[in-house]
C-alpha cells in the first residue's frame, strides 16, 4: 500500500510541475512550434528566428493568441506527466522487488522509462495532436478541442504515434541521466553532511542545473524525429490543403521532404528553439517536483489516515 501511495505522490508532484512549467512557457512553446512547422511548410522562410512568431503577434494584435490551445496542452501536459512518473514509479518499484537489488543500472532504467513512455505515448496522443494543431493554426483561427479532434478521422488524431513511441527513448534518456546525476550528488552531500534524521533533497538550483543538462542531452540526440512529429502534426491552411493532400503525411514522406528541399542539416531546423522551450520546460518541472514532492508526500499520508479514522469512527458510533 505505501508502495502504491509512493507512486502516486511522484505521479502527483509531476503532473503539478507539468501544469506550471507549461503555463508559464506557453507563449514560447507557441512560437517555436509555429517556427518549426512554417520552415517545412514554405519553400520561402516567412519566419528566419522565432522572435519574428513574437513580432507577428505583437504587431497584428493578437498577444493572446499566443495562448491558443493552453487548455488543452494543460489537460495533456498534466495526464501525460501524471501516467508517466506513475508508470515510472510503479515499474522501478516492481523491478526492485522482482530483483532483489537495491539500486538500478543504466540499462533497466533506460527500460522503464521507455515503458513508462510507451504508456504515456498512447493514452494522450489525441490530446497531443489536437494541442499541436491548434498552436500551429494561424493566429485567431485556431478551433476548439472537440471540433479539432471531430473535423478528421480518429485515425486522424492519432497522426504521430509512431514518432510518438520513437520518442520515448527521449524522457528515457532525460530521466535516466537526471537521476544518476542526482544519485550521485546527493549521495556526495550525505558523505559531507553525515547520516541525518532529515533526507537530503536537491536544491531548486541544483535540480534546475541538472533538469537543463539532462533535456538538453536528449533533445539534441531525438531532435529529427521531432521535427518530423511537428511537420505531421502541424495544421494545414485552407491553401495547403488543396496543394497537399493528407496522404503526404507520412513519416516516410516527411523524411523525403526534407531530404530533398534541406540536406541533412534540415533535420536539425529549429534546434535552438527546441531546446530553448524543452531544457527550460524540463527543468522547471523537475525543479518544482523536487521541491513539492515531499509536501504531496505529507498531503497524501494525511488524506490517507483522514479515509481510514472515518470509517472506525461510524463504527464506533
Amino acid at each position: 500500500m505505501s508502495g502504491d501511495l509512493e507512486s502516486i505522490s511522484e505521479a502527483t508532484s509531476g503532473a503539478i510541475g507539468a501544469l506550471v512549467s507549461t503555463t508559464i512557457l506557453y507563449p514560447l512553446d507557441t512560437c517555436k512550434a509555429k517556427y518549426q512547422a512554417e520552415v517545412q511548410a514554405h519553400g520561402l522562410r516567412k519566419y528566419r528566428n522565432i522572435s519574428d512568431v513574437l513580432v507577428e503577434a505583437v504587431s497584428s494584435g493578437k498577444i493572446l493568441s499566443l495562448y491558443q490551445g493552453l487548455g488543452t496542452k494543460n489537460l495533456q501536459s498534466f495526464i501525460a506527466q501524471f501516467v508517466y512518473f506513475y508508470g515510472y514509479s510503479y515499474f522501478k518499484r516492481l523491478y526492485l522487488e522482482k530483483s532483489g537489488s537495491k539500486s538500478i543500472g543504466t540499462t533497466a532504467n533506460l527500460l522503464i522509462a521507455a515503458a513508462a513512455g510507451a504508456c504515456t505515448a498512447i493514452t494522450t496522443q489525441p490530446l497531443d495532436t489536437a494541442s499541436s494543431r491548434m498552436q500551429t493554426s494561424a493566429f485567431g483561427k485556431s478551433k476548439g478541442l472537440w471540433k479539432t479532434l471531430t473535423e478528421g478521422s480518429w485515425s486522424e488524431a492519432f497522426d504521430g504515434l509512431g514518432i510518438s513511441l520513437l520518442l520515448t527513448s527521449n524522457p528515457a534518456i532525460q530521466y535516466t541521466v537526471f537521476d544518476q546525476l542526482k544519485q550521485r550528488l546527493l549521495k556526495g552531500k550525505q558523505k559531507t553532511t553525515g547520516k541525518d534524521t532529515s533526507p537530503i533533497v536537491l536544491s531548486a538550483f541544483s535540480a534546475f542545473v541538472l533538469g537543463a543538462l539532462s533535456k538538453s542531452i536528449a533533445t539534441v540526440l531525438t531532435y529529427p524525429a521531432i521535427r518530423c512529429k511537428v511537420m505531421i502534426q502541424a495544421a494545414d491552411d485552407d491553401e495547403d490543403k488543396k496543394a497537399e493532400p493528407k496522404s503526404s503525411k507520412t513519416i516516410s514522406n516527411v523524411i523525403c521532404s526534407i531530404w530533398k528541399k534541406e540536406g541533412i542539416l534540415g533535420f536539425f531546423k529549429g534546434l535552438h528553439a527546441q531546446i530553448l522551450k524543452t531544457v527550460l520546460s524540463s527543468a522547471l518541472l523537475l525543479m518544482i517536483k523536487e521541491k513539492i514532492s515531499a509536501t504531496t508526500w505529507v498531503l497524501i499520508l494525511s488524506l490517507r489516515r483522514i479515509l481510514l479514522v472515518r470509517p472506525r469512527r461510524l463504527k464506533s458510533a
